[in-house]
């Protein structure tokens, strides 16, 4: 789910097009055309991030600077990174979305996604959440990776437990616009027929060469299979995708791991955690 965006050129024509050098030098251009930077921003704009920021816009310098100083902006009011368990984890409770214990085949991390398990009525409280998690997961990727991959769930989803348009098409804006090239694949196992109207509507909003990450698998389809073998091994995958691995969300297991990666997370950004050390209550 992204939001549309014209784009120039093929992603891939773009890529073989430029040299590493060439690239080198862009990323070079982006960093100098922001300009100074400090604290946070200096932090989050990473080579990685610049990287990524040209990625989206196709090498096009003026374009990346225009996104990245729209996502600094964004990031000074939202403070995503200033976002704790303890103000998200009663959206988690049923284990609608958790990070998964294992990688992909290309040893990136993984979000597990239950839509069919979604309660949230707030529309912030939705996106805070999400945010939250992708926020923990970038700080967490294995060195050498920039993506993460998506594997969702349609075991017991209806339009009644979708969120609404405007929800799909404002976390769409945000993923995409602030966390652009983050994702490189979204996998929906299983979706019901009743999902496939949802999904063009929301899918209007989409970057076309998005669709290339996303992949439909069905258990009955032998070809749809073959697709998710390709990214997933069946050993590390939960039963619910296809796979041999027993798959149970702990709330209170996952609060307290996401209590300590808090601390971190805070390190990480170089600021007093001392506001949200007290101890969570969680719900059983």
């Amino acid at each position: 789910m992204f939001w549309r965006k014209a784009s120039q050129c093929n992603h891939q024509e773009t890529e073989s097009a430029e040299s590493p050098a060439e690239k080198d030098a862009k990323m070079r251009e982006l960093r100098a055309a922001i300009g100074g930077l400090t604290g946070r921003s200096l932090k989050f704009c990473s080579d990685s991030c610049i990287r990524l920021y040209l990625e989206a816009r196709n090498c096009d310098v003026e374009q990346a600077k225009k996104m990245l100083e729209e996502t600094l902006k964004w990031r000074s009011t939202f403070k995503p990174e200033e976002i704790r368990w303890d103000e998200v984890a009663h959206i988690g409770e049923t284990g609608k979305v958790s990070i998964a214990n294992f990688h992909d085949r290309q040893g990136r991390t993984v979000f597990i996604m239950r839509p069919g398990k979604q309660k949230t009525s707030s529309e912030e409280d939705y996106i805070r959440h999400l945010v939250y998690l992708m926020e923990n997961a970038i700080i967490n990727l294995p060195e050498g990776q920039e993506q993460l991959s998506w594997l969702v769930d349609f075991c017991g989803w209806s339009l009644g437990k979708s969120v609404s348009i405007k929800t799909a098409r404002d976390l769409a804006y945000i993923l995409q616009n602030h966390y652009p090239e983050r994702i490189a694949l979204i996998l929906f196992y299983n979706p019901p027929r009743l999902f496939e109207a949802f999904w063009k509507v929301v899918k209007c909003f989409a970057d076309p060469r998005s669709f290339q990450k996303v992949k439909f698998a069905y258990p009955n389809n032998k070809d749809s299979m073959e697709v998710m073998e390709a990214f997933f091994d069946s050993e590390n995958l939960p039963k619910e995708f296809g796979g041999k691995a027993p798959l149970k969300y702990d709330h209170e297991e996952f609060s307290k791991l996401m209590i300590q990666e808090d601390i971190k997370t805070a390190k990480f950004w170089g600021f007093d955690d001392a506001l949200h050390t007290a101890p969570m209550v969680v719900k059983t």
